[in-house]
């Protein structure tokens, strides 16, 4: 089948062989549908989400990769229950953007591209730097000046060119968007490839439970490429007759920069006035998210929902997690406190397969968690 650009809000497709991050309307794109695999099709030689290229849009001769995927799943019993925690900070760079970054970059490598320019707060950029040094490419990212200096090192530490914009992570979106008129936006945002390589979260849960899909997925949730890959994943999942049902999933953001959630609360498709407040959960501190639209549908049509998290409950998640030996980072923890709230309320059950994705390791925040416990470092 001939795969395309597509943007979702006009219709009108590209030729996927021309790089490009955005459409001629200036939209994010996707990609039109695609089959999806069957368990036949996974290439068990590979320990790497590269055992499911077969549901990649096009084949990528030599992947960059080192191992990204196959993460942990873990059972732990919780308030009478039980949850299944994705420890997807086991990836090599500590993040789940290694699975988008993995198959972009090794997609735009293979179109000719070799300087390229990312925006982060921290994860994305540290997945991106990394990537782009494996594949021998020049990288540029721009970084909040708030984010936490681990991230920073980390990004330096392989290579990359690291500007940091003042102000917040807005303004650091919206400078990336004047630079990247003179190079290669590969931005985790707005790029396709990126959300066909977290779709593989999909897919491996689906592996993880022997070839079923979970009841409910919650993630966190800034620009939402979890909640879209997830729909992606397991849509095609559906589409190829490998599940009988989509699983519910919930998004989950800090109240304090809940973009995504006042718009689902309000009923519409488009954005509502919000008050932008410091959020200890700033992976997910996104004010503007450019799918926001996109987001909103994937929850409603799989059943799910977007979910607020007040800063005191983001911090008691945390020690939860810890408690039971997971450290993450802050913004991470959310997903817990959304749990806690969605069993109160009768949304999952305890018995249900409910998975909480864990998306970052605490290392990446260690400034922050001291200060949240009390430490001085």
């Amino acid at each position: 089948m001939t795969v395309a650009y597509l943007d979702p809000r006009t219709g009108q497709t590209h030729d996927i062989g021309t790089p490009r991050w955005r459409s001629d309307a200036g939209n994010p794109l996707l990609l039109t549908p695609l089959p999806g695999l069957s368990r036949s099709e996974i290439d068990r030689t590979r320990r790497s989400l590269w055992r499911y290229a077969a549901a990649l849009p096009v084949p990528v001769a030599k992947p960059v990769s080192m191992g990204e995927g196959c993460t942990p799943l873990i059972e732990r019993r919780y308030k009478g229950g039980r949850i299944l925690c994705k420890l997807e900070w086991f990836a090599p760079t500590g993040s789940f953007k290694d699975r988008g970054a993995s198959v972009m970059i090794s997609m735009l490598r293979q179109q000719g591209v070799e300087h390229v320019l990312e925006d982060s707060s921290g994860n994305g950029g540290a997945a991106v730097a990394a990537y782009a040094a494996a594949a021998g490419m020049h990288v540029k990212i721009l970084a909040p000046a708030y984010t936490q200096p681990a991230k920073i090192v980390q990004m330096k530490a392989v290579g990359a060119e690291v500007e940091l914009v003042p102000g917040t992570r807005q303004d650091c979106a919206d400078e990336a968007e004047r630079q990247a008129e003179r190079i290669f936006y590969a931005s985790h945002n707005w790029q396709a490839f990126f959300l066909h390589g977290t779709k593989t979260l999909a897919y491996e849960l689906w592996e993880d439970l022997d070839f079923l899909a979970p009841d409910a997925v919650i993630v966190p949730m800034g620009a939402g490429s979890n909640v879209l890959g997830c729909e992606i994943g397991f849509g095609e999942l559906l589409r190829r007759g490998e599940i009988g049902r989509m699983p519910r999933i919930y998004g989950v953001q800090p109240a304090n920069c809940a973009p995504i959630a006042a718009a689902f609360a309000a009923g519409g498709e488009s954005a509502v006035p919000i008050e932008v407040k410091p959020t200890i959960a700033e992976g997910t501190a996104i004010a503007k998210p450019i799918r926001l639209a996109e987001n909103l549908r994937a929850m409603r049509n799989s059943g799910g929902a977007a979910l607020a998290i007040p800063e005191a409950e983001i911090a008691a998640a945390h020690t939860a997690l810890a408690a039971m030996g997971l450290y993450v980072e802050p913004t991470c923890a959310q997903v817990l406190a959304a749990y806690d709230r969605l069993l109160a309320e009768g949304r999952v059950g305890p018995e249900e397969r409910v998975v909480l994705v864990l998306t970052g390791s605490g290392l990446k925040a260690t400034q922050k968690i001291a200060e949240m416990i009390g430490l001085t470092i």
